[in-house]
C-alpha cells in the first residue's frame, strides 16, 4: 500500500491563483490598516483556498514488477572465426545463470545471425524489435555478446538503460584481406580496364611481411601467379577475352595463423561488350529491301555501318563524262583487301557478279570467313541468274545452291522444328498471324541449319559455320514487306536483328550454350541446345564437392533448373563438352570486411548511458546495481539500473477537507477575527 496526497481543484488553476492573490491582498490591506484580526482572516482565506484546491488522499495497491535484462548473442558469420563461438556460448550461459539468480530480475535472450543478402550483423534491428515488445520502464540493462562488428549502428534506438559490450576475440588475432576497388560491370572486349587491388593486414600481424602472393584466374582457368606489396594500392590492367560474362577470380593464398581465408578471394563478374560492331552492306542495286537493311543497322547505336549501293555498274554506257558524275567510286581494294578484317559482318544484298569485285577479292572473303568473319547473303532474282554470286569463289562456303528458278508466288514463311529450338528464330510469335512474302529464290539445302521454309517447304533461311566464321542465306528479298505492314506484317525487325547478331557471335544467341544467372545465393542454370534432350549438369562447389542437377525443358531448345549455392565463391558447371563458371555472393562479403574484434563501432552508443566494453578473454565481469546517471561500468564490472517498476492493482481516494469542516473552520476564523477587532 502507498498513500499520497494529490490535488483535484474545483476550479481551474488560473482562477484559483487569482482568488489566492485577492485573498492575499485583503490580508495585506488589513495588516496595513492595523486590524488586529488580520491573521484570523488570513487563516479563513487559506482554508477556503485549500478547499477549492481539492486535496485528496490517494491510496494505491501496488505490485512490484521485475526488472528486464536484454542479452543479445551475436551468431553472425564473423563470430565463427577462431574460438569466438565458444567464447560467446560460455559467456552467455554464465551471465544468464547469474542474472536469473538475482532477485526481481528477468532475462531475455536474443540471438542475431547474418542479415538478409549481404547486410551483415544487424544487432540494432534485433534490439529495436526487442524494445518494441518490452516495457521500456522495466529495462534494467542491455548486454551484447559480440565481436563488436555491427553493421547497423546508425539505426540504434534511444536506450532506456546502460548497454554493455562483452567482446569476443583475442588480442593475438590477425587477418589478411584482399580488396578489389572500382570493378565495372561492363568492359570493352580486348581493351584494358584498370582495377585497383589492395592487400591489407590487420590486427597483430606478423612483422616483416612486405608482399603477398596473388593468383588471377579467368573463367576458372589455371591461375597466373604474381606478387604484390602489402598495404599499397596496386593498379592492374585487365582485358576481357570474350563477349558476355567474364568471371575473374583474385586470390591471396591463406597465410599461416590468419583468422580466415574467406576475405582472401574476390570474384569480379564483368560483361564483355564490343566497342563498335562494324558492318559492310553491299547492295547490288537499289530496291525496297536495301532501305530495310540500312534502317535496321543504323537504328543500333553500337553498329558502325558502311553501305554501298551500286548505282552505276561497269556495263552501263550512257556517254556521261566521268568528271561530271557525283557518284562515289566503290573502294573495292581498300574494303576487300586492306580493311576487310576490320568488319564483323559483310552483307551482300541482291549482289551479282558484274566485274566490280575480281575473283581475288572474293577469295579474300573466303579467307575472311575461315578466319572468323561473317557473311550474309540476302538473295534476290540475280542469285538464280548466270551472274549469281554463287558462281564465284564463294560457292564452296555457301549453304544453299540456286536451281535457277525464281518463284513469284504468295507464301507465308514458316519456322522449322529445328528453327523453333534455335535462338535466332525461337519465340518469334504466332506465324499464323504473319503477312505473306511474294517472291522466293529456289535453292537446294547443302549444309548448315535450315531454320525457315517457304513455298512447298523450300529452304528460306539457312545458317552455317565455316571454319571459325559464319555464313547465312536468306532466299528472298521480300522481308521488307513485313516492315511495311503488308497483310499485317511480321517480326521482321526482331528476325533480322537476331540474324545479324548471331553472325557477329553474340553469346546469348549461341545455339549450344550453357550459362547461369545469379540472384543472391540462388543460381538459375540455363542450357540452350538444338537437341531434344540434355543430360544433367554437374555443379562443382567452391569446396570441390560435386553434384548432378537435372534440367527441365522450359521451351523448345531451352532447359533450366534452379540451385541454391550454400557457399560464397566460384561454382563450375559442366554438361558434356560445355562448361561455364559463375560466382555466387558478393565480391567481398560484408561480414569479412573487418574481422578483428573491436569496440570502436559501439563505443559512441555505450557512452550515452556510461556503459562499457569488456573483453571476454580477460574474464567475465561482475554485475552490480547502479543508480541512473551514475557510471555503469568499471574495471572488471558492469552495472544494471534497478527500475523499481510496479503494477497498480487498486486505487482508493478520500477527501482531506469535507465541506462541513471547511464551513466550520472558515466561519470560526472569521468570527474570531470579528470579535477580536470588536473588543478593540
Amino acid at each position: 500500500m502507498t498513500g499520497t496526497v494529490i490535488f483535484d481543484p474545483l476550479i481551474p488553476w488560473p482562477v484559483l491563483a487569482t482568488v489566492a492573490a485577492v485573498a492575499l491582498a485583503g490580508v495585506v490591506l488589513a495588516l496595513w490598516q492595523g486590524l488586529s484580526g488580520w491573521a484570523l482572516r488570513g487563516l479563513a482565506a487559506l482554508v477556503v483556498i485549500g478547499a477549492l484546491a481539492g486535496p485528496v488522499y490517494q491510496i494505491e495497491d501496488r505490485a512490484p514488477l521485475t526488472d528486464i535484462v536484454l542479452m543479445i548473442e551475436d551468431e553472425s558469420a564473423s563470430q565463427t572465426l577462431s574460438d569466438r563461438a565458444e567464447q560467446t556460448a560460455l559467456a552467455a550461459e554464465e551471465l544468464a545463470a547469474e542474472i536469473e539468480s538475482r532477485d526481481n530480475t528477468e532475462l531475455r535472450r536474443i540471438k542475431v545471425g547474418d542479415g538478409d543478402g549481404d547486410e551483415g550483423t544487424q544487432v540494432m534491428a534485433a534490439l529495436n524489435e526487442a524494445l518494441a515488445e518490452e516495457p521500456r520502464a522495466r529495462i534494467a540493462g542491455i548486454l551484447v555478446v559480440s565481436d563488436g562488428i555491427v553493421h547497423d549502428a546508425d539505426q540504434a534506438p534511444d536506450l532506456p538503460a546502460p548497454m554493455h559490450l562483452l567482446q569476443t576475440g583475442r588480442a593475438t588475432d590477425w587477418d589478411r584481406r584482399l580488396i578489389v576497388r572500382n570493378a565495372p560491370a561492363f568492359a570493352i572486349i580486348g581493351e584494358p580496364v584498370t582495377l585497383t587491388l589492395r592487400v591489407e593486414d590487420s590486427g597483430a600481424a606478423p612483422a616483416g611481411a612486405t608482399s603477398a602472393p596473388l593468383e588471377i584466374s579467368v573463367d576458372g582457368a589455371e591461375p597466373q601467379q604474381f606478387s604484390i606489396p602489402i598495404g599499397v594500392d596496386v593498379e592492374l590492367p585487365v582485358s576481357l577475352p570474350h563477349g558476355g560474362r567474364n568471371v575473374i577470380q583474385f586470390t591471396v593464398p591463406e597465410a599461416e595463423g590468419e583468422l580466415t581465408d574467406r576475405n582472401n578471394t574476390a570474384l569480379i563478374q564483368m560483361n564483355g561488350v564490343r566497342d563498335r560492331l562494324r558492318v559492310l552492306l553491299v547492295s547490288g542495286e537499289p530496291h525496297p529491301g536495301g532501305r530495310t537493311w540500312r534502317n535496321l543497322l543504323k537504328s543500333d547505336s553500337s553498329v558502325d555501318l558502311v553501305h554501298f549501293t551500286i548505282l552505276r555498274p561497269p556495263e552501263k554506257q550512257d556517254g556521261v563524262p566521268v568528271d561530271e558524275l557525283s557518284l562515289i567510286a566503290f573502294p573495292t581494294r581498300e574494303l576487300f583487301l586492306e580493311k576487310i578484317n576490320d568488319f564483323d559482318l559483310i552483307i551482300f544484298d541482291r549482289y551479282k557478279r558484274r566485274g566490280i569485285l575480281p575473283a581475288i577479292y572474293l577469295d579474300n572473303v573466303n579467307n575472311y570467313i575461315n578466319d572468323g568473319g561473317a557473311v550474309l547473303i540476302a538473295a534476290g532474282p540475280d542469285f538464280a541468274s548466270a551472274d549469281s554470286i554463287f558462281r564465284s569463289p564463294l560457292a564452296p562456303i555457301l549453304p544453299a545452291q540456286p536451281t535457277a528458278r525464281v518463284i513469284e508466288e504468295r507464301f507465308v514463311p514458316m519456322v522449322t522444328d529445328l528453327g523453333h529450338r534455335h535462338p535466332v528464330t525461337t519465340d518469334l510469335g504466332d506465324s499464323e498471324q504473319w503477312g505473306a512474302w511474294l517472291r522466293q529464290i529456289d535453292v537446294k539445302h547443302r549444309s548448315g541449319e535450315l531454320l525457315m521454309t517457304g513455298i512447298e517447304d523450300r529452304p528460306l533461311l539457312v545458317l552455317d559455320r565455316v571454319g571459325e566464321g559464319r555464313v547465312a542465306m536468306l532466299a528472298s528479298d521480300h522481308a521488307w514487306l513485313w516492315s511495311r505492314g503488308f497483310e499485317g506484317g511480321g517480326p521482321q525487325l526482331e528476325l533480322l536483328r537476331r540474324l545479324a547478331h548471331w553472325m557477329m557471335k553474340e553469346p546469348e544467341l549461341e545455339e549450344e550454350a550453357l550459362w547461369a544467372e545469379a540472384n543472391g545465393q540462388i543460381m538459375r542454370i540455363i542450357r540452350q541446345t538444338l537437341e531434344d534432350e540434355v543430360g544433367p549438369v554437374t555443379v562443382t562447389r567452391p569446396n570441390g564437392e560435386t553434384l548432378d542437377i537435372t534440367l527441365d525443358m522450359i521451351s523448345p531448345g531451352r532447359f533450366e533448373a534452379q540451385y541454391f549455392g550454400p557457399e560464397i565463391g566460384l561454382y563450375r558447371l559442366q554438361e558434356g563438352e560445355l562448361s561455364a563458371v559463375i560466382g555466387l555472393g558478393p565480391a567481398a562479403p560484408k561480414e569479412f570486411e573487418r574481422t578483428i574484434a573491436t569496440s570502436d563501432v559501439l563505443d559512441p552508443l555505450l557512452a550515452e548511458l556510461r556503459g562499457g566494453a569488456i573483453k571476454l578473454e580477460d574474464g567475465l565481469p561482475a554485475i552490480r546495481n547502479v543508480r541512473a546517471g551514475r557510471p555503469a561500468s568499471g574495471r572488471g564490472w558492469i552495472g544494471l539500473t534497478p527500475r523499481d517498476a510496479y503494477e497498480t492493482r487498486d486505487v482508493t481516494q478520500a477527501g482531506l477537507l469535507p465541506p462541513w469542516l471547511v464551513l466550520l473552520l472558515a466561519g470560526g476564523f472569521l468570527l474570531g477575527g470579528w470579535l477580536r477587532e470588536g473588543r478593540r
